[in-house]
């Protein structure tokens, strides 16, 4: 029971970590200074997050600390989820990716404020507040760009069509979602998808944009230690000091 609250840990942990890794990258790009500056702070939320995900793993695990699952863990070692991982194509594709990971971090944290273990609900009584805003935002980005020019309907519609294949994962169920849920510590993601699907689908109705089909992107999930290719890049540039200088202290 240990090793799958560990895994439950590492997965919430590593996808808002590489999430904010993500739009860390962004800082300084946006449109304008104020998303600029609003962009940033979601990315903070969600380093906050990751580490207060990482740092009871590592106390679960012992040895270690969130800085070291960070910084000196390999990729297959990793839970994050694909869609996390995907790339900032354009303004389009960072906000339809928050978007989406928006919605199904308000369902999963409304329902782990109510886990048995206190530690992952007071965890989440506090992210639910900061979700509820990156909801609030990247929604009202949604209709602003669907509703926008030709030109950034466009991008929003094409964005949607890549990334929809990653979102699959969110609702399997693995060894890992099963034993949690037995042990009421948290949800089982299949149990995420309609309700998901009700935030979601009345906002791309709103925005004018038709929702693709699903076309699965891989039967490997990251939830599993399997990656795109764009999480080793990202490890590359995240671990490089800390894996040059080992010794290194801040």
């Amino acid at each position: 029971m240990n090793d799958k609250l560990i895994d439950f840990c590492l997965r919430i942990g590593d996808t808002s970590l590489i999430l904010s890794h993500r739009i860390g990258e962004y800082c300084s790009k946006a449109p304008l200074l104020e998303e600029d500056l609003a962009i940033t702070n979601v990315g903070l939320d969600l380093l906050g997050q990751a580490e207060n995900f990482l740092t009871y793993a590592a106390e679960l695990k012992g040895d270690t600390t969130a800085d070291l699952l960070t910084f000196k863990r390999k990729e297959k070692n990793f839970r994050c989820l694909h869609l996390a991982q995907t790339p900032n194509t354009d303004f389009a594709f960072i906000l339809t990716r928050q978007f989406m990971l928006d919605c199904y971090h308000k369902l999963l944290f409304d329902s782990l404020i109510y886990s048995k273990d206190d530690r992952i609900s007071g965890i989440s009584k506090k992210a639910i507040k900061e979700v509820n805003y990156h909801l609030k935002r990247s929604s009202d980005w949604i209709l602003r760009l669907g509703l926008g020019t030709e030109e950034s309907h466009t991008k929003l519609q094409n964005a949607i069509d890549q990334l929809w294949m990653y979102t699959d994962e969110l609702f399997v169920d693995n060894e890992t979602d099963i034993i949690i849920n037995q042990s009421k510590i948290g949800p089982l993601s299949s149990s995420l998808k309609e309700g998901w699907k009700e935030l979601v689908l009345p906002i791309f109705k709103n925005a004018s944009i038709v929702v693709p089909e699903n076309h699965l992107y891989s039967l490997k999930y990251g939830k599993n230690g399997f990656h795109t290719e764009y999480l080793g890049y990202i490890l590359a540039e995240m671990q490089h000091l800390p894996l040059l200088y080992p010794d290194a202290i801040w």
